[in-house]
């Protein structure tokens, strides 16, 4: 013997109703908000940034900044070569600027 289910008419818009925003918080949470996390740590890794910090770039070089500007840092890849960066290009941080901390990540944690 089947059983056959059927909506019941009239009553499927709160349904739907509620089925939307369950959806739209599940979007909040697993897509919206970690996105909104890693640009503001991402800011404030380029807001700290200075001289004699080590750091990875986005193309993955690895260097020594040493100077910055409002938008750009100079890196110093070996003695002999310096690039020029736009600060939104550094990655992360490989070693704070007089702690020795070996791999901090832009959260500051170690890896």
């Amino acid at each position: 013997m089947t059983v056959i289910l059927a909506q019941q008419p009239g009553g499927g818009a709160s349904g739907s109703l509620l089925m939307l925003l369950v959806i739209g918080v599940l979007f909040y949470f697993l897509l919206i908000r970690p996105q909104q996390k890693r640009a503001r740590e991402q800011r404030n890794l380029v807001n700290s940034l200075g001289v004699g910090d080590l750091v990875v770039t986005i193309g993955g070089f690895h260097g020594t900044i040493t100077s910055v500007d409002d938008s750009t840092v100079r890196l110093e890849l070996n003695p002999t070569n310096t690039v020029t960066v736009s600060k939104q290009a550094i990655a992360r941080r490989t070693v704070a600027a007089g702690t020795g901390d070996a791999d901090v990540d832009s959260k500051g944690v170690n890896e």
